[in-house]
């Protein structure tokens, strides 16, 4: 019996040790007790425990006393023991140089040498913490080498090629300068759990929650700094270095095994995200970016509850309770300024990308203002809020939707959205001036007009009531449209009427005469003053930047 378990033919050899990164890369002792080549010898476990979950590196065969000598670690070892010394020193010894050589648990067939497994080899290895596995019927070692090895290499094998793809998809990306939100979308699809990329203070710079719970964002940056390095909760960290500069650091919560290894794929997105920081050491902030991406998503519906808003916001340090909020629009600022404006009032600011703008830092941009609640932004704060935006070179203009009380919580989330609908829609209505602040509550047939914007009644009785006006040559459109607007905006005082327009009274009363005229109305009616405005708003924010407006 001995012979056959030495033959040549049946002993494996361990290959050189290799680091194996993958999630599956190792079958545990207890995957391979399940195994059905050893599960026909009916195994029945002598010591065990948590010991069971440790990986196997490799199977060998042998029934020497000095095979502990032939172990690297990580065996798991195959044996009748019949050649096995008899004295109860002896066996304590013996498993005393299993357990210093690394073997991770023996597999003793009973019958060929013992009836049972002696009581001094169970108290050892249970004294050492080493598996002891006793077979009540005989098996084929061989058919047991071949199965668990098999699934070793052919796992080996399956991480080496997801670790390909997954080196191959980063590069690709890197090459291509994707922006960093894009590439943490891609860790997150990839992994099948949320991903999160923080900056060295642990704010949230952009967050891929893959479907998770929002809850996993709140109080993100308190418990991060407790995170350390990966932890026994599942989640991995690999920082966001080159060259001695770390910009970043990513966070992959718990979520399934990956075939090339968790930690492995969240490397490759930390190298392709520092690799175009190093292409692009003048690019846009990331904290900046992840912030941008916050607001468009919001404007874009792209969220699925008031509490997961509350989260992303809290995430991205805009915390709801204690803070009185304000959607705002501002033109002629940068998202640099805007943010240094709130932080001068104690408070935060998130900005989203400019509306119109394309490529260019120029359009209504939409933000929101949080500043403690006991702050008064109204009057001369809101004015000095506005002064502060000058940086970019323009006067600056400002539309102020309502103040939303945070204290709500995730109440005030939907009225927080609605404010910012309604400045930005009194930005798009308005034709505001510059160097002005403009607030929404002071503006209510703006107001009106913004909330039924889309009526094509409303857009029939501006066409029909300018059409005349809209069909003259462009200068003469401009020029009485001008003056219409001019005397809507300051019924009953040609004078200031007249300053608004920025023409002398003379030319101002032409102008209107002549609007008279082509209209067929008088000016001087109240109703009519009052159509013509409607029409006006309508018209103004239905009309395209170079012409009259379209149906």
């Amino acid at each position: 019996m001995a012979d056959r378990r030495e033959d040549e033919r049946s002993r494996t050899d361990r290959p050189d040790a290799v680091e194996v990164t993958g999630d599956r890369g190792l079958p545990t002792l207890a995957e391979v007790l399940d195994s059905p080549a050893l599960a026909v010898g009916a195994p029945e476990v002598l010591v065990g425990g948590a010991a069971l979950s440790v990986p196997v590196r490799w199977v060998h065969v042998s029934d020497s006393p000095g095979v502990a000598r032939l172990l690297e670690g990580g065996e798991l070892l195959l044996t009748t023991a019949s050649a096995w010394p008899s004295e109860p020193v002896d066996l304590r010894a013996l498993v005393r140089e299993f357990v210093r050589a690394g073997l991770v648990g023996i597999v003793i067939e009973l019958g060929a040498h013992y009836r049972y497994v002696p009581a001094v080899v169970v108290e050892a290895a249970a004294g050492a913490g080493l598996p002891l596995i006793a077979l009540h019927r005989e098996i084929k070692f061989v058919s047991v080498t071949e199965e668990v090895h098999r699934r070793i290499i052919d796992d080996q094998t399956a991480a080496l090629r997801a670790r390909d793809e997954v080196r191959t998809l980063f590069t690709s990306l890197a090459l291509r300068g994707a922006p960093a939100d894009y590439v943490v979308e891609r860790l997150a699809h990839t992994l099948r759990a949320p991903v999160v990329l923080e900056s060295l203070a642990h704010e949230v710079i952009v967050a891929e929650l893959a479907d998770a719970d929002p809850a996993v964002l709140h109080d993100w940056q308190e418990r991060s700094r407790r995170f350390g390095d990966d932890g026994d909760d599942g989640r991995s960290v690999v920082p966001v270095e080159a060259r001695g500069i770390r910009w970043a650091t990513l966070v992959a919560l718990a979520g399934p095994g990956h075939p090339a290894g968790r930690r492995a794929v969240l490397e490759q997105g930390a190298t392709a995200l520092a690799l175009g920081r190093l292409a692009d050491p003048e690019g846009e902030d990331w904290a900046r970016l992840g912030r941008r991406r916050l607001m468009d998503a919001l404007l874009g519906g792209r969220y699925g509850s008031a509490d997961e808003v509350t989260a992303l916001l809290g995430a991205a340090r805009l915390d709801l309770p204690g803070a009185a909020l304000f959607g705002l629009a501002a033109d002629g600022a940068t998202a640099a300024d805007v943010e240094a404006a709130a932080i001068e009032l104690g408070g935060r600011a998130l900005c989203g990308t400019p509306r119109g703008a394309g490529e260019r830092a120029e359009g209504w941009m939409p933000v929101l203002l949080a500043v403690p609640a006991p702050t008064t932004f109204a009057g001369g704060a809101a004015e000095r809020f506005r002064a502060r935006l000058r940086g970019a070179g323009r006067d600056p203009r400002l539309a102020v939707g309502p103040r939303v009380d945070g204290g709500a919580g995730a109440a005030a989330v939907p009225r927080l959205l609605d404010s910012l609908e309604q400045a930005l829609d009194l930005a798009d209505v308005g034709d505001l001036p510059e160097g002005a602040v403009h607030w929404v509550v002071r503006h209510p047939l703006l107001r009106f007009v913004s909330s039924l914007r889309g009526d094509h009644r409303l857009l029939e009785h501006s066409e029909d009531l300018l059409a005349p006006v809209l069909a003259a040559p462009p200068a003469r459109r401009r020029d009485l449209l001008a003056a219409l607007g001019a005397i809507v905006a300051h019924p009953g005082n040609r004078t200031a009427a007249a300053a608004a327009a920025h023409v002398s009274r003379s030319v101002f009363y032409q102008r209107l005469d002549l609007a008279e005229r082509v209209l067929g109305v008088d000016l001087d009616d109240g109703e009519v003053l009052a159509a013509l405005h409607l029409a006006l708003v309508v018209h103004r924010a239905h009309r395209s930047p170079d012409g009259p407006a379209t149906r």
